[in-house]
């Protein structure tokens, strides 16, 4: 599982709507540090962690700050992503349209590497790549088909997604201690690595200073 090119922006505009409520923008304290990032300062960070102690409906501003990322992941990981429709998009790689188009070979699954089961993946691999092959050489629809209905759900599927950070806030609390390892390892490690995810997303009331 991979997650590639992430980008996460509107820090500034999520953080000025913060503070229209109150006509407060005056107190901001955020802005371009001199490495040219965005930087959230004391006293925004603080109003912004008292929101998010106070709910959803007082969060709004993670609901403004946005991310875009390629996410690499099983079909099986995939069915339980799509429960998160609301606020959420992706645009994948087709299989209908691209999984003839190269080579079968076991990079394109999810597989650990310690399972007992190789001799599965040394006859399942084959058998697609000459349903593949039959198909090009043939045209016949019914290899295709028989390519798709044996197609492991460990296929790696790409997708392009968009989300915001109260999505990913939510995601985490959800899925962050779930047994499928592909969300309690990878996503998690990917959210911890998001600008100020400690602060917004992992944030919890109590726990401002743990390290």
């Amino acid at each position: 599982m991979r997650f590639e090119r992430t980008n996460v922006y509107n820090f500034e505009g999520a953080l000025r709507g913060m503070r229209n409520p109150l006509d407060s923008w005056d107190k901001s304290d955020s802005g371009i540090n001199a490495a040219g990032e965005y930087e959230i300062g004391p006293a925004d960070l603080a109003l912004a962690q008292r929101l998010i102690s106070g709910g959803t409906e007082h969060r709004k501003f993670m609901r403004q700050i946005f991310v875009t990322v390629d996410i690499t992941a099983p079909i099986y990981w995939w069915s339980e992503y799509d429960t998160y429709k609301v606020g959420t998009t992706a645009n994948s790689r087709s299989t209908m349209h691209t999984l003839s188009k190269y080579p079968i070979t076991e990079e394109m699954f999810e597989r650990d590497p310690d399972s007992e089961y190789g001799a599965y993946w040394d006859a399942v691999i084959p058998m697609l790549e000459e349903l593949r092959l039959k198909y090009r050489e043939t045209g016949d629809y019914k290899y295709f088909r028989l390519l798709k209905q044996r197609l492991p759900s460990s296929f790696l599927q790409m997708r392009t997604c968009t989300m915001n950070y109260e999505n990913v806030r939510s995601i985490v609390g959800q899925r962050r201690n779930h047994r499928l390892i592909e969300w309690s390892r990878d996503f998690i490690k990917w959210a911890e690595g998001l600008p100020y995810s400690k602060e917004l997303i992992f944030f919890e009331k109590g726990r401002e200073n743990e390290s």
